[in-house]
């Protein structure tokens, strides 16, 4: 076997994933071709940082976390255990006194796994058992899962905020300018090879960015090193679910597993088939 044939499989595959996604062009260098007649030439500088906000084609490879050396599992669990205790005690924001039952520090895979998906705030339903993602979004973040070939316990789950808000509103400035360091530091310690950011909220606390969701969404950027793909809450799409608009469901759920596709085109893996699990 040729040594391109797998790097043929890796461009074709490639190739048949931005077809999905309607990319129908590809913009290639004055003097492309004429570049292979040549003799190679001095490497060219490197380019200029791309800035946070900066909308990139994902790359084939996901890229290397930062950060110093990873921790062993057992000093990762310890150090996670360490975090949430720290949240359970937290009175940094008026979220502690707003009647929470249970603070929700997240929960998942801990040792650098493929996916780290972050929401906004515990519901009602993760206020009282203590998790994150187990109501009615929990359920169709678990069918989001699956369908990338994953179960919930292959990766992290959390949100930007750690105790829930009163009557389920949206977090506010105070509320997650207190609750993120924890977040970060979880972030450091798991080492995630990808970040899945779920919703508006979860863009503007990881990416300290004011684009709202429907620009970004489906688009590659990145924090602290880390590959990042900002979509839409699983709750985005219930909503058109729950009003019957079937057609916006149907548009919603495309735009996410578009998402999901390159996520799992940048780790390097098949995209299930339906029914399927890896």
């Amino acid at each position: 076997m040729s040594d391109w044939t797998g790097i043929i499989d890796d461009v074709a595959s490639h190739v048949t994933l931005l077809k999905e996604l309607g990319v129908r062009t590809v913009e290639l260098p004055p003097g492309f071709f004429a570049a292979w007649d040549k003799p190679a030439a001095a490497p060219a500088p490197a380019a200029a940082p791309v800035p946070l906000a900066k909308l990139t084609l994902p790359g084939p490879v996901a890229e290397a976390p930062p950060a110093a050396g990873p921790l062993a599992p057992e000093a990762r669990r310890k150090a996670l255990a360490d975090i949430a205790e720290r949240v359970g005690v937290c009175v940094n924001c008026p979220l502690h006194a707003a009647g929470r039952a249970n603070v929700v520090p997240g929960q998942g895979n801990p040792d650098s796994p493929d996916v780290m998906f972050i929401g906004e705030a515990p519901g009602e339903e993760e206020d009282r058992q203590g998790l994150a993602f187990v109501g009615a979004a929990g359920q169709f973040l678990t069918k989001m899962i699956e369908a990338m070939g994953y179960t919930r316990e292959q990766v992290f789950i959390a949100n930007i905020c750690k105790c829930r808000p009163p009557r389920n509103r949206v977090p506010d400035a105070v509320e997650m300018q207190k609750c993120l360091p924890f977040l970060r530091e979880q972030i450091r310690v798991i080492r995630p090879k990808t970040i899945v950011l779920l919703g508006g909220t979860a863009i503007k606390g990881i990416l300290n960015s004011q684009m709202g969701v429907t620009r970004i969404q489906g688009t590659w950027t990145s924090y602290e090193g880390i590959p990042v793909m900002p979509t839409y809450h699983p709750s985005y799409i219930i909503r058109f679910e729950n009003s019957g608009d079937a057609a916006g469901m149907k548009t919603a759920k495309l735009h996410v597993w578009n998402a999901l596709k390159l996520v799992l085109a940048r780790l390097g893996k098949p995209v299930p088939q339906p029914g399927k699990k890896g």
